[in-house]
């Protein structure tokens, strides 16, 4: 019988997810995720090269699998607010995406330039698309001009991963709020992104600014 190749890679990759997701890409076993998948060790080496690569390839398959299901077009881009609430559920149905970014910040994010981060041409590719989604929304008129594109889709992105990467500080300020359910917390997100955002809150800003009446 012919070995199923793909078949095996993807099973690989799933469950390298949730080896990293859990221990991190320094605490992660390869013979672990070989257990984890039911697939000899060695065909790691053979489809990825080392752990580091194997970690690379997982961000790589999950932010593809968040960008096919959550996609950002110049046109969605106008609402970032409604961006905003499709990845937080995206999020809470596959949390495995904020623990590997918050992992590798911890470990292996650095600020030389120098230092590739893993996957990093394909990672820098993929937000270059959002970002380019959002200047266009920005000369459109729907979004405010105050930040730049880049920037912009920093802060929607953190403001949504925050609520995975940490949980600890939800749970403790959310702790005496009037309605704790996670559907709160997705409206509250929504109007905060949207209020990052909208146009009105730039000229809010620049009125706020000296010399503005």
């Amino acid at each position: 019988m012919a070995w199923d190749t793909a078949r095996t890679k993807q099973l690989l990759l799933d469950a390298a997810v949730e080896e990293f997701a859990e221990h991190g890409p320094q605490g992660a076993r390869v013979a672990r995720v070989a257990t984890r998948a039911g697939v000899n060790k060695e065909r790691i080496y053979q489809y990825f090269g080392n752990k580091e690569q194997l970690f690379g390839a997982v961000l790589a398959c999950e932010m593809a699998r968040l960008a096919a299901a959550v996609p950002l077009s110049a046109e969605q881009a106008e609402d970032l607010g409604d961006y905003a609430g499709r990845v937080y559920d995206y999020h809470r149905a596959h949390p495995h995406l904020p623990r590997l970014l918050a992992w590798e910040g911890l470990q292996c994010g650095v600020e030389d330039p120098a230092v590739p981060l893993v996957a990093e041409a394909d990672r820098t590719a993929h937000y270059a698309e959002k970002i380019q989604a959002v200047a266009l929304a920005q000369d459109a008129g729907a979004l405010s001009r105050d930040t730049d594109p880049a920037r912009l889709m920093y802060a929607v992105i953190t403001l949504v991963t925050g609520w995975f990467m940490l949980p600890q500080i939800t749970r403790l300020l959310m702790a005496s709020t009037p309605d704790p359910r996670p559907v709160a917390d997705r409206d509250a997100l929504i109007l905060l992104v949207q209020r990052l955002t909208t146009r009105e809150v730039g000229r809010d800003h620049a009125r706020s600014r000296p010399g503005h009446a």
